[in-house]
């Protein structure tokens, strides 16, 4: 019989050689796994990296839309009502004024956004309207304060002036764009303190430096620095066109040294305002007329028997209602800036036509309150 020759075992060196070369070749090497580790790795870093951008950058552009909106007016007497409910006063002449400030400065602190003038961070980095806005409205509350310390808290011009006045006046004198050490809101802050207080006095009757004296010839004195200040406005908004008949045809009661030509050329050319500092200048008014508005209701109230006495009512209430025109809610989300009977609109014009219309009525309202 042929028998089939035994097959010799393997030894152990020999299976275990076999084994650990097969292992070997099945597992990957270290190298490899490290590298395979940080290629996974690294895309998806990068991509969460990317996303978190994105999300910033749609958070920060939200909130740059919603901070720019123009905010609401709001009721003078309603604020004038809310202040002296709190201090336990009544109503008397020239609360309302002070009650009209207090509401234009908290509402600069306290919008949407808060004050975004002296921001150094998104969104409010990036922002102009907004700011430029803020600017308008804190100039005219800077007017007010400045007539509360100098013309209707005093009788004369030996009369002491209130501290309260004083201190709300200086405060309100800090650089808009100042934010550390002392920031410009703290100093407002102190300021609108300072007015609460003001007419904290006024209403309870029992300081003497306390007062406020609804006069013609005090009136006259702030209704010429608003006539300054509302033909600057015009004059700067009117130059968007560069078109000079223009703008001498809108702005008829401002002479060339009481105009404000901050970034505006006017020449017998013609020389228009640059198309980046349009947006600015319309904005700016827009401010200054929203707090105006305000205060003329305020004066409505304040000086009722002086505005009667002269029949001047017809000239306050025409002012208040070109300080609505100019106060519109705006439907464009840019600021337009169209030439003549073009095909775009100019919003510069409009509001510059508004202005001006309310220049002349406070013009009338000064000479009443002068001769009358």
């Amino acid at each position: 019989m042929n028998e089939k020759p035994a097959m010799a075992p393997l030894g152990p060196d020999t299976r275990s050689d076999r084994g650990q070369s097969s292992s070997t070749a099945d597992q990957p090497s270290s190298s490899d796994n490290g590298s395979s580790v940080r290629t996974g790795s690294r895309p998806s870093a990068l991509r969460i990296v990317g996303i978190g951008l994105a999300l910033y950058a749609v958070v920060v552009l939200a909130l740059g839309i919603v901070w720019s909106r123009q905010p609401a007016s709001f009721d003078v007497e309603a604020v004038q009502a809310e202040e002296l409910a709190a201090t336990g006063g009544k109503p008397v002449p020239g609360t309302a004024v002070v009650a009209a400030a207090i509401g234009v400065a908290e509402t600069l602190l306290d919008k949407s956004g808060g004050f975004l003038y002296n921001d150094l961070t998104p969104p409010g980095l990036y922002l102009d309207n907004m700011p430029n806005w803020e600017y308008g409205a804190l100039k005219e509350l800077r007017d007010s304060a400045r007539a509360l310390r100098n013309d209707f808290s005093r009788s004369q011009t030996q009369s002491i002036e209130n501290e309260h006045t004083k201190r709300a006046d200086v405060k309100l004198a800090i650089d808009a764009s100042s934010w550390l050490l002392p920031s410009a809101e703290d100093e407002y802050r102190q300021a609108a303190d300072s007015l609460r207080l003001f007419l904290r006095d006024l209403a309870a009757g029992q300081d003497r430096s306390a007062r406020f004296y609804a006069r013609a010839d005090n009136l006259a004195s702030y209704l010429a620095i608003v006539e300054k200040r509302l033909g600057s406005l015009a004059l700067r908004l009117s130059a968007s066109v560069g078109d000079h008949e223009l703008t001498a045809a809108l702005v008829q009661n401002v002479d060339e040294g009481d105009a404000e030509l901050e970034d505006v050329q006017v020449d017998l050319g013609g020389s228009a305002t640059p198309w980046y500092l349009v947006d600015d200048t319309y904005y700016e008014a827009r401010g200054y007329t929203w707090a105006l508005l305000h205060m003329m209701r305020a004066i409505s109230i304040d000086f009722a028997d002086i505005l009667a006495s002269k029949n001047a009512d017809v000239s306050i209430q025409q002012i208040i209602r070109d300080l609505e025109g100019a106060s519109k809610p705006m439907v464009s989300p840019i600021v337009l800036n169209g030439h003549g009977y073009g095909f775009l609109a100019n919003h510069s014009l409009v509001m510059a036509s508004y202005i001006s219309r309310a220049n002349a009525a406070v013009l009338d309202l000064r000479i009443l309150m002068q001769q009358g």
